[in-house]
């Protein structure tokens, strides 16, 4: 710990929760899905998040050349840790068709971190064409499977469909929405308890210089209505499961107790992620009993992105 007393749990960031959240007229009909996060060592960075007190699934393996494991959480929402394991299986990107597996493998070039934020979907070529529709993008769904281990050992196969919908002027962070074709293969409540506690993600932060400059973006993402300024100058957006904070450095600074990294590009780039946990008090309790480095920050308990593959990550009571 880097401060000498426990702090209270941390009440909302400024700027949240300034919708009517039981207006289902008004609610976003995607949720957050998931976040991928890009580590240069699988296996390492599946054994700093079962420290974290994580339940982590077995590695699994792309047809491209990518591998990851996950971290389920009750809420249907998850983590995916993911490197890049065979590079020359790599597709490379086309005129129309947006290659998972080349953006992750270029940003892990660059540095480890939070490479690509991803919506659910219901129907992912019914989301490509509104994206194209509004002008955002206009880019071929993306479909896929993969074999999957159950807490039994009993292996299955598991398949998605993507609409990629990354904001211009922004590489470095990738936003497409994901259709399950056989979740019930995929949701299982083994991977979902976590000895923290863990149950949802709660928030998503990207930092960008200029953030009303991506309003239009988020607005053809999840809706006009979804949208609102913060106190600081930032963003904030209201998805049907968890929020999206678009944070001036300074407001990161503020929120999360560090600067951006040093090596974060200077265009809009995701940043650092919360979870919301059940006992914020027992979460401190396990990580002091295992050594881990945290502070205190307006966003929770933090654990800094130098001691996390490149990503802040916040817990805070639910």
């Amino acid at each position: 710990m880097t401060d000498a007393a426990p702090a209270p749990p941390p009440a909302p960031i400024p700027g949240e929760g300034v919708r009517d959240r039981d207006s289902q007229s008004r609610r976003p009909a995607r949720g957050v899905d998931h976040l991928v996060l890009c580590v240069a060592d699988l296996e390492a960075a599946g054994a700093r998040y079962e420290r974290l007190g994580f339940t982590v699934t077995p590695r699994a393996q792309h047809d491209w050349g990518t591998a990851n494991r996950l971290v389920q959480f009750e809420r249907r929402s998850f983590l995916e840790v993911l490197t890049v394991a065979a590079p020359d299986l790599i597709p490379e990107h086309g005129a129309r068709r947006f290659s998972f597996g080349a953006h992750n493998r270029d940003y892990l070039a660059r540095r480890e971190g939070f490479s690509m934020l991803v919506f659910d979907a219901a129907d992912a070529r019914a989301d490509r064409d509104e994206f194209a529709a509004k002008g955002l993008a206009d880019l071929e769904p993306f479909d896929f499977q993969r074999q999957a281990t159950l807490p039994s050992g009993e292996r299955v196969t598991v398949a998605f469909s993507l609409a990629f919908v990354p904001p211009a002027d922004a590489p470095e962070a990738a936003v497409f929405t994901c259709q399950q074709h056989a979740p019930q293969h995929f949701w299982k409540p083994d991977y979902q308890r976590h000895e923290n506690g863990a149950r949802e993600i709660a928030e998503v932060v990207m930092v960008a210089d200029e953030p009303a400059a991506l309003r239009s973006y988020w607005e053809g993402v999840q809706g006009p209505d979804a949208v609102a300024e913060r106190a600081d100058g930032g963003l904030s957006v209201e998805t049907a499961r968890g929020a999206v904070l678009v944070l001036s450095p300074d407001a990161y600074r503020e929120a999360y107790g560090e600067p951006p990294r040093a090596d974060a590009p200077a265009s809009p780039h995701f940043a650092a992620f919360r979870v919301g946990v059940s006992d914020l008090a027992a979460v401190e309790k396990l990580l002091i009993g295992r050594g881990v480095e945290t502070r205190w920050a307006p966003a929770g308990l933090i654990v800094p992105s130098e001691n996390l593959f490149g990503t802040a990550l916040a817990f805070a009571q639910l």
